[in-house]
Order: C-alpha cells, then structure tokens, then sequence
C-alpha cells in the first residue's frame, strides 16, 4: 500500500498524510483515525449556488475551497457510496482529488425553490478502498439522518479505536455495533486472491461481516450491460482514450468508471478519470472546450447535457437501468458517433473505434451461461477479472522482456567504473521481436497485436510503464555496481595511485548510494551496506586531516 498525499492544509498538516513535527502533537488524538479518513462531510445542495460545505468532523480539518467543491457531489440519488482521494488508480496520480455520489436525503420545504432540501454524507479518504467505505456508509448515513451530528461525534470515535491499515493483515473493524472483517492489500499480492478466512473473535464482539475485498467493486455486476464490448473497451482504456460513460445514476456511474480503471491490472492507470462529474467541478470549462483535443480522461457524468457538450469527445458509452432480455441482461449496442442525439440518445456505446482483437465469444457463452444457471457473482467476477488479467500479461509480458534485455549484462559493471548505461527503447527492434516471442505465445485471441502495440505507444500509459520500469532498472545497476565495488578485493590497493580528488569523489559517490539504498530505491542487502559505510571510513581516514574536517564535519 502506497503512501499516498493531497494539497492544502489540513489539521495543523503541510500536505495529506504528512504531520508537520509541530502539529503531531495537536493531530494525536485522531491519529487512527486519520489513518482510515481524513474527514466525513455533510453538503447541502442549492439549486442555484450547487454544493455547499455545512460539516467538517472532525471540525479541526480544513479543506480548501477548491477541494470542497470537488468533494461535494450534487445528485439526488439515495444510492451510492463513497468519496476518495488520490490513491494508485484513483483519479490523476499522487497528491489529486476524486469524488463519489453518497448518500442523500431529500425532505421537502417549500421555502426552497427545488421544492426540498438536500443533504449528502460524504467520507474523505486518501485510501483507494472503495468497498469497505460503501459498507461503512451503508452503515452510517440511515443512522445519521435520524439522529444528526452525534452520530458522526460516535462512529468517529469508534473510528479511532480501530488498528493501523498494515499492509497484509486481516482485521476487525467495530463499528455502531457491527463487526468489518477486511484484508488490507500489499505490494505483493497478485491481483487475484482469495477472500479472507473467517478470523477467530472474541466472545463479546458480534459475528464478522466479510467483505472479500476493500477495494474490488463486483466488476461482472457492473459490466452486466457491456459484456459484449469488454474488449473493446480494455482496449479504449489501455490507449487512455477520453470516454464519457452516461448512466442513470452516481452510483452506476461511478462503480462503471472504477470498473473500467480496474480492466488494467497489473498495469497501472496512469491518466486522470473522475467517477462522478457534475457541471459544478472546478474542470468543467476545461474538459467541456472544443479548442482543444479532449484529455486523456475518463469521466462518469449522470447529466444527460453532457452528450450535447461533450459530442466531439471520440467515445461515449450510454447505459441505462438494467434491463433483462428473456433471462439475460440487455446489452448496448454499438453505434457511430453520427447516431448521437441530444439528451434522448438510446444506450450504446457511440465510437468510430474498430478493436484491434476478435472478441473472445468463448468468454461471453461461458458468463451468460452461468447467469442462466445462477451461478454466484463472486465467481462470474473472479471468471471476467481472470480474463482481464490474462489479457493484459499477455499485452504486458513481451514488453517486459525486451525491456529486460536492454539491461547491460553483470558481468560488464565493473568497480572502479561509471556503470553502463540501459541500452534505448526501439520500438521497431520490438515489434519485430513480437514474431517470436510475441503475446501469440500465452493468449489465444487473434487479431492486429502489431497495431494495438503501435497506438500504445503514443498513450500515457506507455509513457508512465516505460519511465516506471527504466527506473527500476536504474535503482538496479546502481545497486549491482553498489555490490560490485563492495565485493572489490582491496579498497587500499586501488587508493594507492588515485588523487585525493578521486578518493574524495569515491566518498561522495558511496554516500549518495547509501543514501538511496537507505530510502528503500536500491535493492541492496543490509551486509552491502555495512561494507560500503567501511569504504568510507577507510577512504576518509586515508585523506588529510583538512580533508577529513571537512567531509566529516563535527
């Protein structure tokens, strides 16, 4: 689990997740707390003025103005749940912002031009954990629409009680007299593992509600209406192509955008996409401008004006309420662009796209046939997320291997040397290596790989996986050469024809080793290092005591 950092300040913080030294202090009190939430939010909606920010709790967290409004959702849908902060694969990256539809009521006062006041509950999180935060407002918005601000002062409270979110354990969540059994993912989970075992608990705790998953959303629930199209559209996302998904709801919405990010694992999202997005959002002029090529965003939008301002966008997918055809879920159809009506368009997904590989018809028989003989949601998701999964490593794997062989060989990283450097990326050398060693190999699908590997490459997600493994690769020579100057037979024999500069930049050079290494970017054993620190003693202790004075300042 990553950590993970917003804008703005916040309970005596500099940025999300980080506690300056002087407010640690003053933060302590809810500081399990904050470990799970940063905030939970009541918002109002006016017709007129859009959301409004009524409660912050806990009251000492701020949020800036901007951050309100975009956290503030404006739907009257009773249904949905949660609100989220940048997270991997929520929104942007690192320190951005996304938002959910949550709960609401409406009460009626005609006093207010609408005809009712509505009222959202909202949980602000930089934790990606989508599911549980709908379970938890599941449990708290009933509650605290009856009985108002004191509920939010107790489920807080409880809140805080509960343990830190350490990556790899099972935990029980206490909360307003019900049991949260969850794992909280690592980094070295697989993208598929099974739900948590039943945990023993104590005599006074009631009987654990298991959730098989924080994060996963049900993806066969959410795809219902669009398995004819899943490839195409994990094609659309794998190119980072804009797509506006139009659905009746924040919450089908919403859970349709997570489901669509998610098609992608192992490989990371790397561009923006916003669940919920109202014409309220501080973007709204930017996405909606036909100046410019619409950006490499994915935006889950229930205003139906959205089709008639954003109608240069390439791909719109319109979904409607579920509907079955005899015992099976309807399903949208493709449709050109042209065929895009204003407000009343029918559901479909409109785009010009021709998908690169044939469908998988095999996959689509297997899914409605165990919908007609009701097989459980559980396994009808675990059959389309394995499918994704291996769709993508075969995608994933031939890059991966010709990017390994552009690292130099062991043998070439010398002690006493600059390290050489990882050979360039070629696109053609690659795409000719595909004859042999291409996703053919472990993926039965046919159709033009060749095409979807060049069009990949002019996507962000090219940029954002190439840059991620050269750094990889990078922390690794520097770790390899690291080892290799530790393993060097005598440092005193090599010092004995070198300057006192040299010996000075050998210094400054291991020092800056152990720097990373220390900081966890250089995969380097704990002897290693203790053997580096000896160089630099011996080599400091060989100079002059100006030298040394200054290198080893008191």
């Amino acid at each position: 689990m990553d950590s993970l950092s917003g804008a703005g300040p916040r309970r005596g913080r500099g940025r999300l997740g980080e506690a300056s030294p002087g407010a640690r202090a003053a933060a302590a009190p809810w500081a399990r707390f904050s470990a799970w939430l940063e905030c939970v939010c009541v918002v109002t909606f006016d017709l007129e003025l859009g959301q409004a920010l009524e409660l912050v709790y806990p009251s000492d967290f701020r949020l800036t103005d901007k951050e309100a409004a975009s956290e503030t959702p404006s739907s009257a849908s009773a249904s949905g749940s949660v609100v989220g902060r940048g997270a991997p694969g929520m929104r942007k990256t690192d320190t951005t912002t996304v938002g959910l539809p949550c709960p609401c009521k409406q009460v009626k006062d005609s006093s207010v031009k609408r005809g009712y006041f509505q009222k959202s509950l909202v949980l602000v999180s930089r934790l990606p954990f989508v599911r549980l935060f709908q379970a938890l407002l599941g449990l708290i918005a009933p509650e605290y629409f009856d009985r108002l601000a004191p509920c939010l002062e107790a489920v807080c409270s409880e809140i805080d009680q509960w343990p830190a979110p350490t990556p790899g354990q099972t935990l029980k969540l206490p909360v307003m007299g019900v049991v949260l059994q969850v794992r909280i993912p690592s980094r070295v989970d697989k993208p598929e593992y099974s739900p948590p075992k039943q945990c023993s608990h104590e005599s006074l705790l009631p009987t654990p509600v298991v959730l098989a998953s924080v994060h996963e959303l049900d993806l066969f629930r959410c795809f219902q209406p669009v398995l004819t199209h899943v490839q195409t559209l994990w094609e659309l996302m794998l190119l980072g192509e804009p797509l506006l998904v139009l659905a009746p709801s924040p919450a089908m919405a919403s859970d349709l955008v997570l489901a669509l990010i998610s098609c992608l694992q192992p490989l990371k999202f790397c561009c923006d996409y916003r669940p919920y997005f109202t014409i309220h959002d501080s973007e709204f002029k930017e996405f909606t401008t036909r100046t410019q090529a619409p950006p490499n965003v994915v935006l889950g939008v229930t205003n139906p004006f959205f089709i008639k301002t954003l109608q240069h966008w390439p791909h719109i997918l319109r979904v409607g309420e579920p509907k079955m055809s005899g015992d099976l879920p309807k399903q949208v159809k493709l449709k050109k662009p042209s065929r895009l009506k204003t407000l009343d368009t029918k559901p479909g997904l409109y785009t010009a796209y021709s998908a690169h590989l044939h469908r998988d018809k095999a996959l689509l028989k297997r899914l409605l046939k165990g919908l007609q003989k009701k097989r459980p949601w559980d396994t009808q998701t675990a059959s389309l997320r394995r499918h994704l999964l291996e769709l993508t490593h075969s995608f994933i794997i031939p890059l991966e291997h010709y990017m390994a062989s552009l690292m130099p060989l062991k043998k070439s990283i010398t002690p006493w040397k600059t390290p050489p450097q990882i050979r360039p990326f070629r696109q053609d050398d690659f795409l000719r290596s595909l004859e042999h060693a291409g996703p053919q190999l472990t993926c039965i699908l046919k159709g033009d790989w060749l095409g979807l590997y060049r069009r990949f490459f002019k996507s962000p997600h090219f940029d954002g996986w190439y840059r991620q493994r050269h750094r990889e690769m990078a922390h690794k020579l520097e770790a390899l050469h690291l080892e290799a100057i530790c393993e060097a037979q005598n440092i005193e024999t090599w010092m004995k024809d070198k300057s006192e500069v040299e010996v000075v930049d050998l210094v400054l050079k291991l020092r800056e080793k152990l720097v990373q290494a220390q900081g966890h970017q250089l995969p380097v054993k704990e002897a290693t290092l203790q053997r580096a620190q000896l160089y630099i003693e011996t080599a400091i202790g060989s100079l002059p005591k100006d030298l040394q004075a200054v290198l080893c300042p008191p």
